[in-house]
Formats: C-alpha cells, sequence, structure tokens
C-alpha cells in the first residue's frame, strides 16, 4: 500500500489526500478503465460488426482522419502493431473504398494515407456517440475534474514521446 505522510509530526497535511493511493482505490480505477473503455467501445464494436472490421480498423480509420496524409511509417509508429496486422486492415480499407494511399510528393517511397468521403462518413458514425459521451461526462464533471483527467491520463501514457503530442492546448488535428 502506498501512504503519503506529512514531513513533520504534527506539521502540516498534504495538500492532496493521500487515502486515493491506497491499494482498494488504486483496484477501483483499473476497474474503472476497464469498465469506461468496455462502454465507450460498445457502439463503435457494433458499427464496425456490420462492416465485417474490428478495432484495428476503427484505429486506423480515426487515426487518418484526425491526420490526413500521414505517412504508413508514422500511422505505425502511434498504432505499435505490426507491419503485417497493418498491412491487412489497411489493404481491407483501401479495396473497400475507405483509404486512399498515394506516393510522397518530396520522397516517392513515402506512402502518404488519406480517408476518402465513405470513410470520412465511417468515421463520423464511428466517433459520434464517443464524442458526445465525453462531452455528457466533462460537463457532468465540470472544468477542474476534465483538466484532472487529462493530468491522470497523460501519467498513465509510459511514452514520453507520446505524452509531447499532449503538450499543445486542444484543437484542429495537425499533418
Amino acid at each position: 500500500m502506498t501512504d503519503i505522510k506529512s514531513p513533520l509530526p504534527g506539521g502540516p497535511k498534504p495538500a492532496v489526500n493521500p487515502l486515493f493511493l491506497r491499494d482498494e482505490e488504486l483496484r477501483q480505477a483499473i476497474e474503472l478503465l476497464f469498465f469506461g473503455y468496455r462502454d465507450f467501445t460498445a457502439e463503435p464494436d457494433a458499427i464496425l460488426a456490420r462492416y465485417r472490421f474490428g478495432r484495428a480498423h476503427h484505429r486506423v480509420i480515426y487515426f487518418i482522419g484526425r491526420h490526413p496524409g500521414m505517412t504508413v511509417s508514422g500511422l505505425l509508429h502511434i498504432l505499435r502493431i505490426t507491419k503485417q496486422i497493418l498491412s491487412r486492415v489497411l489493404g481491407q480499407l483501401i479495396e473497400r473504398g475507405y483509404v486512399v494511399q498515394r506516393q510522397g510528393t518530396s520522397d516517392r517511397r513515402q506512402r502518404l494515407l488519406d480517408l476518402t468521403e465513405k470513410g470520412r462518413g465511417l468515421e463520423e458514425q464511428l466517433s459520434a456517440e464517443q464524442r458526445a459521451r465525453i462531452a455528457r461526462a466533462y460537463r457532468e464533471a465540470g472544468g477542474e475534474a476534465v483538466e484532472g483527467f487529462r493530468k491522470v491520463m497523460l501519467g498513465i501514457i509510459g511514452n514520453e514521446e507520446d505524452r509531447a503530442r499532449f503538450d499543445r492546448p486542444a484543437g484542429p488535428a495537425r499533418r
């Protein structure tokens, strides 16, 4: 069990209540993440099943939509999946008209990815309920809790480079 104590006996108490660091609270946080993720992905999973797609397809569509013109290697870097898995998923999305792939202009070896109109429609369909769910939770929690959530999620992300993606204020997607 992790516990924080005041540096001096009878001295000032820490500003943060250490109760959230107890094993039970940590385990509850793990469960909250599991249940939250389950419900967060339930509707997109149902939509994907109708297309005979899975979560890997969703992630590919989401990140290409969020970063139009991204490279295949950039997508591999974000998703941390094997080239074989990405090749299979991307091949299906290209074949079925959701994604287009083109050569890079400065480096012809690069493969740049964009969603087609059909792909943008599917991405919107997959993300609409997720955005509404997050907006509802943010409204109910309030601004201070939203910032606290952001800090907690950044703390959970183990890779410094991935954390740095969020050093900027939220806004339009960057290429």
